[in-house]
């Protein structure tokens, strides 16, 4: 699987595209042919530490082999289309946002569960029915794959392996769904969301629960909204019960 930063040189000039991470998509976004000079060559720099919010060492690989053409000038004009790459995404992506991840369980113990919070909680359910695909899917194919993984795992890192484990793995649709939040894309460049009726980020209802310190997890048939320091189970509904709410 190709990984961001990705690239396609030629001689004299480099093509990529924020938010795709195949050679082959960019390929045909561009409408570029590797015809038979070989005037195609396939590039990824990536971080060693696989973090693109904090990056270490930056890593130059050819996705094939080195063209024979190949000169240390096509190579700079990689490493200068990454640059401008990552400029973007920090520039895409919230910063203040990434430094003041909110903490859902570090808020108050919600005691009393609202009507707003169930309608909330129903929101979300329809979402996982209407989009046909999972969170993960849509946002990891709206900002890219590589980035994505990148910021679901450093705010899933900041809630706390602990935490994580003591509710499962279904709360990863919240930590993705928080964490597409803080990308700047029009409502209309979310993928699979097209049946989801709303104007705003079409994950709101999440981030509405996220924000008041309710986090919710579903294991196929029993939705829960975890609170408080030990995510504590506050309230619990069966998806047939919470379809007729």
């Amino acid at each position: 699987m190709c990984k961001a930063f990705s690239c396609i040189a030629t001689r004299k000039k480099v093509y990529w595209k924020l938010g795709m991470d195949s050679h082959n998509d960019i390929s045909e976004h561009f409408k570029l042919k590797d015809d038979v000079s070989n005037n195609f060559c396939p590039v990824e720099i990536v971080p060693k530490n696989n973090n693109y919010i904090e990056p270490d060492e930056w890593v130059f690989n050819f996705d094939d082999k080195c063209p024979d053409w190949w000169k240390q000038s096509n190579e700079e004009m990689c490493w200068s289309a990454k640059d401008k790459w990552h400029k973007q995404l920090i520039t895409k992506v919230y910063k203040n946002r990434i430094k003041n991840i909110i903490h859902p369980f570090k808020l108050p113990t919600i005691k009393q569960i609202t009507k707003t919070d169930i309608n909330n909680l129903k929101k979300w359910d329809s979402i996982g029915d209407s989009i046909g695909d999972s969170v993960r899917d849509s946002i990891g194919d709206s900002i890219g794959v590589s980035i994505w993984d990148s910021i679901g795992d450093y705010i899933g890192d900041y809630i706390g392996d602990s935490i994580r484990d003591s509710i499962g793995g279904s709360i990863w649709d919240s930590i993705y769904g928080y964490a597409g939040y803080m990308f700047k894309l029009e409502r209309s460049e979310w993928k699979y969301t097209n049946k989801v009726k709303t104007k705003e980020y079409p994950f709101i209802s999440l981030i509405k629960l996220w924000k008041r310190g309710l986090v919710p997890s579903f294991d196929g048939n029993i939705w829960r909204l975890h609170s408080g320091k030990k995510a504590k189970i506050v309230f619990e509904i069966s998806k047939k019960e919470l379809k007729m709410r």
